[in-house]
């Protein structure tokens, strides 16, 4: 279940206190009981997976991802795997870890492990958001944050697309607070 880091320290567990500090950024945050990873317990508790295992994960996730195609335009979803030994963790993680925004929407859907983003409030406020198994997120176009995985550097998502490029970053040169305390 999400957890949220506010400004003054303040952790918010409650999901709809949560999800009202969102809305005022245009974000969207469910948490799905008991979820879809229930379907593959072994494959998501594997550091490395195959081709064939991704496509297996998503092809038992495709009932979500046609629900959630039909209510938000999505083109096509894809599987991903963060871990220690990641190929290109380090160059992901100082891509995303920096204050940017997207020209579409960023949606994703943990299915194991945690990831950390924050969030620029209207007010110049920093906030940060810990998503972890079964919470779906989507970040509206143009709404600065960053991401990256917790200090576990594990974690499993379905990423949904409408666009390529529309999840290129657009960085903003806004720095993070000092009570940002991201790994």
């Amino acid at each position: 279940m999400a957890t949220l880091l506010l400004d003054d320290g303040t952790l918010a567990t409650d999901l709809n206190e949560i999800t009202r500090e969102l809305d005022t950024l245009g974000i969207y945050l469910k948490h799905y009981e008991p979820g879809t990873s229930l379907l593959f317990p072994n494959l998501l508790g594997q550091d490395i997976l195959t081709d064939a295992e991704k496509c297996y994960i998503l092809e038992l996730h495709s009932s979500v991802f046609e629900f959630l195609q039909q209510e938000n335009g999505y083109l096509w979803c894809d599987l991903l795997s963060i871990h220690p030994g990641s190929p290109h963790l380090q160059t992901a993680i100082a891509t995303y870890s920096r204050y940017h925004t997207h020209s579409a929407p960023e949606p994703l859907y943990v299915l194991a492990g945690e990831m950390l983003f924050g969030f620029v409030r209207a007010d110049g406020v920093q906030i940060q958001l810990l998503l972890q198994a079964q919470d779906y997120l989507v970040i509206p176009p143009g709404v600065e944050h960053w991401s990256s995985p917790t200090a576990s550097l594990y974690c499993k998502g379905v990423r949904y697309f409408t666009t390529a490029e529309g999840w290129l970053p657009t960085y903003t040169g806004t720095q993070l607070s000092d009570s940002s305390n991201k790994p």
